[in-house]
């Protein structure tokens, strides 16, 4: 499988989501504009379980235009709240982005999950929840400040 979620050797031509921007495949659409696409989730987690995607093809964050992530992170807002005053069961919201097949990433066009949530409901994220020593998290700390200069200093170049 290609990073775009198609074949190997295919391009941002052959992603199913691209497909849904350029009005090529069949989705139900909540909203759009210039700069993005906001669609149902052919598997909801919940009902209202929305996908906000970039109409510019970009695999993860590392390939998202900055005025892009705005632009999504400022309609999933927008939609989180439409889902609030919706008649469908909202108690809550939950926005999700998986960058990387390791953060579970199946279609490798970068989008914004934005679901509503209620008491009950099946979703769920298991994890080690446990409270850290302030020396490792002094350390993870630093390597993302390490990565963070690493960023910026790449930029400049």
């Amino acid at each position: 499988m290609a990073r775009n979620g198609s074949p190997a050797g295919a391009g941002p031509g052959d992603c199913i989501f691209c497909a849904i921007v350029r009005g090529e495949a069949e989705a139900s659409i909540v909203y759009e504009d210039d700069g993005v696409v906001a669609f149902m989730d052919v598997q909801p987690v919940t009902p209202g379980h929305l996908l906000v995607v970039p109409r510019a093809h970009a695999v993860g964050m590392e390939d998202l235009a900055e005025g892009d992530g705005v632009r999504v992170w400022t309609v999933a807002q927008q939609l989180a709240l439409a889902l609030r005053r919706s008649e469908l069961r909202c108690e809550g919201v939950n926005l999700f982005l998986a960058d990387g097949e390791a953060a579970f990433q199946e279609v490798f066009h970068l989008h914004l999950h934005v679901f509503p949530r209620f008491v009950g409901d099946s979703f769920r994220i298991d994890a080690d929840w446990r409270v850290r020593d302030r020396q490792e998290l002094n350390q993870a700390a630093a390597a993302v400040r390490e990565g963070w200069a690493a960023r910026t200093n790449a930029a400049t170049r």
